[in-house]
């Protein structure tokens, strides 16, 4: 081997060992997400209704996604300012919030289940400090991750969600029957904590001249102003504009197709949580085989066909529980497999200078177009039944991808943002 093949190696040795440090630094810190979310919007609910709390009450817990929803008016400010200078930018951010929700989450075995009023106001307080970690992790991946590293970066964030699924979600439903309430909390609380040992690796890449004036001052009027921006925001809210009709009636469709309840918690928790880890694996696979724009395509079809076969098992032309279970669980695998596919997009056109920024007007934008399909899927099946309102979600998922297609050329056709290799 000569000096030169040697060196070579050592080079792509350490590339290889720094690209390991990101992912498992990404790993950690979207699953300090994961963890609260999940716990207060799936594992809180059913707890709370089996202490004797109200629907009604249970039911404004859906508002705790509103931060989620109106995070990018702060993501500027996250950006622009270091809580913890000495900690550097986004890790200080990372610790500080992450500390507070999980004191937040501790506090929460101070009262009972049926208290909701006390249980809100704290659920409120932790969604808006993991809001504020998520616009500074998003931040972190999009100024780390790279055309090479980004499928597998975010395959890991998916799964980092499925996780999060399953230790804040299932696992919570688990020890309460085991432990009862406060143990439980408890010891979820500190489970949200481990995640922080992954802020020890996290450094803030350092851009060349950093020490000059940035270009601009990170705001939401920056990111319109830039090459494309209307069009990537428009890809943002249609691309998926058709799965919150479908999800938001899934669980109802499956109880009245006969589906034993039991049979549904297996599927939503254990099934689709090993479905999310396989489908952002897969996912990755194929962004790195195919590219971003094919695998963003071939996803949208996979998707339109499950579609499909919800409307033909509603309509009575393709019946049976099997076809409905099968439907879900096909549907989830697919669901995984897109958001790795949009984060990649999504990150490939953040900008370097306001990073969190960007990344977060995208993702509140494809958020809040789900939420508004979730909020009419109940409408549309009560008026028209659920063989109209899978029917619609379908043609909407074509046209979407149509449109997606045609918008994703435009891009592609202009050397910013989106590198061309996308």
């Amino acid at each position: 081997m000569t000096v030169m093949q040697a060196s070579s190696r050592v080079r792509e040795e350490k590339a290889a060992q720094g690209a390991g440090r990101l992912y498992a630094v990404l790993g950690g810190l979207y699953l300090a997400q994961g963890i609260p979310t999940y716990l207060l919007l799936v594992a809180l609910p059913p707890l709370m209704r089996e202490s004797g709390a109200s629907r009604t009450a249970i039911g404004l817990f859906s508002l705790l996604m509103l931060p989620l929803v109106l995070k990018f008016a702060v993501a500027p400010l996250v950006d622009r300012w270091a809580p913890w200078p000495r900690l550097g930018h986004r890790r200080g951010w990372v610790v500080s919030t992450q500390l507070l929700v999980s004191a937040g989450i501790a506090s929460m075995a101070l009262v009972e289940p049926s208290q909701a009023g006390v249980l809100f106001a704290v659920g409120i307080c932790i969604t808006l400090l993991s809001s504020v970690q998520d616009i500074a992790t998003d931040g972190y991946a999009v100024r780390h991750l790279s055309g090479g590293t980004r499928p597998i970066g975010n395959a890991v964030q998916a799964g980092s969600v499925a996780l999060g699924v399953i230790i804040g979600g299932t696992l919570t439903l688990v020890l309460f029957h085991k432990i009862g309430w406060r143990p439980t909390i408890l010891l979820v609380a500190g489970l949200s904590l481990l995640p922080l040992i992954a802020a020890i690796w996290m450094h803030d890449k350092v851009k060349p001249g950093a020490d000059a004036p940035p270009r601009t001052r990170p705001s939401l009027l920056v990111f319109f102003r830039r090459p494309n921006a209307w069009i990537i925001l428009a890809f943002a809210l249609t691309y998926r504009a058709s799965e919150g009709l479908v999800r938001g009636m899934e669980g109802p469709f499956l109880v009245d197709s006969k589906v034993p309840i039991d049979w549904i918690g297996y599927l939503s928790g254990g099934a689709a949580a090993t479905a999310g880890l396989l489908g952002a694996a897969i996912a990755a696979l194929i962004i790195r085989k195919a590219g971003l724009t094919a695998t963003l395509i071939l996803l949208g079809g996979l998707r339109s066909l499950c579609f499909l076969a919800f409307a033909l098992n509603a309509f009575g032309v393709w019946p049976g529980v099997a076809i409905a279970m099968s439907a879900s669980a096909f549907q989830t695998l697919i669901r995984y497999m897109e958001l790795v596919a949009i984060y990649s997009f999504f990150m490939a056109s953040s900008s370097d200078d306001q990073p969190g920024t960007d990344f977060t007007i995208l993702s509140c934008a494809e958020l809040v177009v789900y939420l508004l399909g979730t909020a009419i899927a109940g409408y549309i099946a009560d008026q028209f039944g659920y063989a109209a309102l899978f029917s619609s979600a379908t043609a909407i998922s074509v046209l979407g991808i149509g449109a997606s297609v045609w918008m994703l050329e435009r891009i592609k056709a202009c050397p910013k943002p989106i590198p061309a290799g996308v």
